[in-house]
């Protein structure tokens, strides 16, 4: 039985993979402090091959077993969460990307880092290849969390060419799905939250920025088949069906049947004008491209949240 071991494992993605990987008859260790991820996504694996363990990967990691394959996707991804605790989100991008490298390293395991879009920033190229060294800005906002993600990218690499780690880059954009935290200050669980409780639904700016937004399960797939790959270098995973976010907030009221009204508040600073992935490589090493539609993974998403997308919608 391998034994996958997987870091922000009670996380949104984190439990989706935990979850995959156990289908798969993987022994699965979940890694998780609990900082920004909870219990209830994991309660339902019951599973004698399933260890939680409460651990923050700043700290040095010890397995007293065998581990094949390393999942890192520990990360303060949401911006209320790094906005709030900027240095954490730093250091877990840092020494928590040196400590779960140290670990495949010592058990000769292959390493998948859940790197994001973000390392593109605002791009100037559209869409967006892994050949595109991006345009962020390092001291905005937003530079703890993307400096974060461009600095573990570098060490995986580094670990790669000179202490031979069997590493791999996934850059992921926008996911979604069941198990998102309602109150993340990303857009479809905001807009979802908002539709369903009758409020505003708030775009920011005029809604003409894009994003591309990839359902989890295709994502989690993704993730699987890299791992499963002799592939190094950095490889985006999203949809690219790019939407603007007045289409996704209207997308959203159409399939909650909700009469909320559109409301457009102040774009916040370094927000991205455009964001698309470029999915050749992943189509051409790994056979991968996603499969679910927006509105088939809103209404799987709705449905998880009790509220039945609207008939006929």
């Amino acid at each position: 039985m391998p034994t996958s071991l997987v870091t922000g494992g009670a996380g949104f993605l984190g439990s989706h993979l935990c979850e995959t990987l156990l289908e798969r008859g993987h022994r699965v260790l979940c890694l998780d402090n609990l900082v920004v991820s909870t219990l209830e996504n994991i309660e339902h694996l019951r599973d004698d091959a399933f260890t939680f363990v409460n651990h923050d990967v700043i700290e040095p990691i010890s397995v007293d077993e065998p581990v094949d394959v390393v999942y890192h996707l520990a990360a303060l991804a949401s911006p209320v969460d790094y906005l709030r605790l900027p240095l954490h989100s730093l250091k877990t991008g840092s020494y928590g990307t040196h400590h779960t490298l140290g670990l495949a390293k010592w058990k000769r395991a292959r390493f998948v880092l859940a790197s994001t879009s973000e390392v593109y920033g605002d791009p100037q190229v559209h869409p967006q290849p892994e050949t595109y060294w991006g345009h962020v800005n390092p001291i905005g906002p937003r530079g703890v969390y993307d400096e974060a993600k461009r600095y573990a990218e570098a060490l995986a690499m580094a670990y790669h060419t000179q202490q031979g780690v069997n590493s791999g880059i996934a850059r992921i954009f926008n996911t979604y799905g069941p198990r998102m935290r309602a109150n993340d200050g990303r857009a479809i669980p905001t807009f979802l939250r908002q539709a369903i409780a009758g409020k505003p639904v708030t775009v920011f700016g005029d809604g003409s920025q894009t994003r591309s937004f990839c359902f989890v399960d295709d994502l989690i797939r993704g993730l699987v088949l890299l791992a499963d790959s002799d592939e190094h270098l950095p490889v985006n995973l999203g949809n690219p069906d790019e939407k603007t976010l007045l289409e996704l907030a209207e997308t959203i009221l159409r399939l909650t049947g909700s009469s909320s009204e559109i409301v457009f508040e102040a774009l916040p600073v370094d927000d991205p004008q455009v964001r698309q992935p470029d999915i050749t490589r992943a189509k051409q090493i790994l056979g991968w491209e996603p499969t679910v539609t927006l509105d088939q993974g809103l209404r799987e998403t709705i449905s998880s949240l009790g509220h039945e997308a609207a008939v006929g919608a």
